[in-house]
């Protein structure tokens, strides 16, 4: 028997066809300048920009990115390119309202001050202590180590605009919540 979804009150045990081909495609971030933005998830990160879309009458772009795996099997041509971003699963959205760069005392809400909602994005990382050193070799700002609390073998790195990271190593949390 095949896995399909663990048993909860609530869950809809066997999904009609009307939702077959469904794909989770994007989480979209608000970013404050995406210059620092981009440099944080290109260089520490390791992700690509797909494509950038600038809306000029309504003062906005919007940047997808991927991890450079996936990146490196996008279609050169730009429209197909688009296309193909809006078919993938795990893209990274950013949308930059203009103007907010300049803005020194400009922030968007984290979503875990209060009131709290959005919590974080996670990246799965092929060794920890290696994402850790690297991290800490750049300076970046953590909410909780791997050692640290309850949770171990799971760290919370901050974006440049506050947006909280989870890193883990799979293997590592076989054990989780057990």
């Amino acid at each position: 028997m095949t896995f399909s979804t663990e048993k909860h009150p609530g869950v809809c045990e066997q999904p009609t066809a009307h939702s077959k081909g469904f794909v989770l495609n994007h989480s979209m971030l608000r970013v404050k300048d995406p210059a620092v933005t981009l440099d944080f998830y290109s260089r520490i990160m390791g992700m690509r920009v797909l494509r950038k879309l600038d809306f000029p009458e309504m003062k906005f772009s919007l940047y997808f990115l991927a991890v450079s795996e996936q990146a490196q099997k996008a279609p050169e041509d730009q429209g197909e390119r688009t296309a193909w971003t809006f078919s993938q699963s795990g893209i990274l959205e950013f949308t930059h309202n203009w103007g907010t760069e300049s803005d020194a005392d400009f922030k968007y809400h984290d979503g875990n001050a209060q009131p709290q909602g959005f919590g974080h994005i996670c990246f799965s990382v092929p060794d920890l202590a290696a994402a850790v050193q690297w991290f800490d070799d750049n300076q970046v700002t953590y909410v909780k180590r791997p050692e640290q609390g309850k949770m171990r073998d799971v760290a919370f790195i901050k974006d440049p605009d506050g947006y909280w990271i989870e890193i883990v190593q799979p293997n590592l949390l076989k054990k989780l919540g057990a």
